[in-house]
């Protein structure tokens, strides 16, 4: 059988995933099912953006035969263990981590409905992770020597996007995959209307049986030649603007490297904190209509503090959504160009290595694709919905009336109909993994996939857990203090303190002997620098 040719279109790190995950998914023990050739468009960044990962992304890394020492190496990268929530609920520094290790001890779980009848003095996450308190101790998830710290902690990366994108590319070509440094010029269809040829810039006519769109928001060959709709979902993801700022640790150093992401409600939004090794990358998420540009860039200066004035900021625009297909006859989008969320979860890459994980165990052996990409669609619509629910519980349960954004962001009609149906039942029991057999609950409304989406499915999407189960919803539900008035109610103001995990004490009261601080971990890995933690500002 001869390998079939695949033409990716983009030049950023959703190409160069798509690209390096497909090479050791295909062409692997000796195998070569595929000619994976990328017409690699200019860049439009030099700097990169800070970005996070998931847990699963270490998975994503051995698939495509990244050494995890190299790729921290390469990208700047240092470990993310948890995403700490601020001002979330209200205004007031109240907080609660999002880690990525919750324990279960027992056959029986009944830990959320232990701590509903507790009186909350320790977050619900605290009770079953050891992973918050080694983050606010600032301890790397992993050990400089042999491991003796019981059970692996999960964790993900802060990286610089820009330089994973290199370090892909450079495996990708050394591995077999074509490179072509041009821009797209025109587009050859053929007569049943799929794409038959990319023309370049500079005259190459580049021939493929399957065409991979990864090229962002302008979705080149989906939206432009392939005409596929876009499914709006701003309604409930209303943010739609980024500005973001590099902090070099030259210029200021904190005088930590945290093991966590933060992120920092403000007043239309929330700032994303992400530490690499070189420095601190910020980025203001925000809704444009509920603060220009202006007024956005000194509320992140501020928050910053007085050592930001001189730091450059960016800005782009995004509009959360998802294209009605992404797979329509030989075109497949992959990246921002099949759909974009709010970035509060970290899911972009994994959507990036998700498409492509899926295009591999999809792949059209024959001629006959219609089967796979009906498939294709579909899991990917699941999981994009499983991810707007997921995002837009982070802001529908605040308790914030400080600022017209946060007051918007929990009105009734702002949420999901799947999400108001899961908030109705877990009114009446805690979240639990039967919840997510077929994801249908009583009063909720039928909300098919669009008309013009995957072609015959009418079915609404569904929640498959495929990326958050129920303990991850209960941390987002108690950490956002649901039911507490029910609660209050029912059991009285004089309640017992919340239960704490024997091993999750257990291995809090040794971390400081067992773990090493992050920061230190990273110097003696990599060589990071010792840098003084400022005290005032650098000229």
């Amino acid at each position: 059988m001869l390998p079939r040719k695949i033409l990716i279109v983009g030049g950023d790190v959703e190409a160069w995933i798509t690209a390096a995950h497909l090479h050791g998914v295909l062409n692997r023990d000796g195998r070569r099912f595929a000619d994976i050739a990328v017409l690699d468009l200019p860049e439009e960044r030099t700097t990169g953006v800070g970005e996070s990962t998931l847990a699963s992304f270490n998975h994503a890394l051995a698939v495509m035969g990244i050494d995890q020492i190299e790729f921290m190496r390469r990208t700047d990268g240092t470990f993310k263990q948890s995403t700490k929530f601020t001002n979330w609920l209200h205004a007031d520094g109240h907080s609660f981590h999002h880690p990525f290790g919750l324990e279960r001890t027992a056959p029986v779980d009944t830990v959320g409905r232990r701590w509903l009848r507790s009186n909350r003095s320790v977050p619900f996450a605290e009770t079953l992770s050891v992973q918050p308190g080694l983050c606010e101790m600032s301890l790397a998830p992993q050990m400089s020597g042999p491991w003796d710290f019981g059970p692996p902690l999960p964790y993900g990366y802060h990286l610089d996007e820009t330089k994973f994108a290199h370090h892909l590319r450079e495996a990708s070509v050394a591995r077999g995959v074509a490179r072509y440094a041009d821009s797209l010029a025109s587009v050859d269809r053929a007569v049943n209307g799929n794409i038959a040829a990319i023309n370049t810039a500079s005259g190459k006519r580049l021939e493929a049986e399957l065409f991979v769109d990864c090229s962002g928001a302008q979705a080149l060959l989906s939206r432009r030649e392939m005409g596929v709709g876009w499914q709006d979902c701003s309604h409930w993801m209303l943010c739609d603007r980024v500005l973001t700022m590099q902090v070099p640790y030259e210029h200021f150093y904190p005088g930590y490297v945290r093991p966590f992401s933060t992120a920092m409600a403000l007043s239309a939004g929330w700032v994303l904190e992400i530490p690499l090794r070189d420095r601190r990358s910020l980025r203001y998420v925000h809704c444009g209509d509920f603060l220009d540009r202006r007024a956005a860039e000194a509320e992140l200066r501020a928050f910053e503090g007085r050592h930001a004035a001189s730091l450059g900021v960016d800005t782009s625009d995004f509009k959360a959504g998802r294209r009605e297909n992404a797979w329509v006859g030989n075109c497949i989008a992959i990246g921002d160009s099949a759909a974009m969320t709010d970035p509060l979860v970290s899911t972009h890459l994994y959507m990036c290595s998700l498409a492509a994980a899926m295009l591999a165990e999809h792949f059209p052996f024959g001629d006959e694709m219609q089967p796979l990409a009906f498939r294709f669609n579909r899991i990917m619509a699941n999981r994009f919905h499983e991810i707007l629910d997921f995002i837009n519980l982070h802001y529908c349960l605040t308790q914030r009336t400080d600022s017209d954004f946060w007051i918007e962001v929990q009105k009734p009609d702002r949420v999901t109909d799947r999400l108001k149906a899961k908030l109705d039942f877990w009114r009446h029991k805690p979240p639990s993994r039967s919840d997510f057999e077929d994801q249908f609950f009583a009063g909720q409304a039928v909300q098919p996939l669009p008309a013009s989406g995957t072609q015959g499915d009418y079915r609404s999407p569904i929640d498959t857990a495929g990326l958050w189960g129920y303990e991850d919803y209960e941390v987002l539900l108690y950490g956002m203090d649901f039911l507490r008035e029910e609660c209050d109610e029912q059991f009285g103001p004089d309640r017992p303190d919340p239960q704490i995990l024997g091993n999750v004490i257990q291995r809090i009261n040794v971390a400081r002997q067992k773990l090493t601080p992050h920061d230190l971990w990273l110097r003696q890995a990599f060589d990071m620098p010792d840098y003084p933690a400022a005290k005032q500002v650098v000229d």
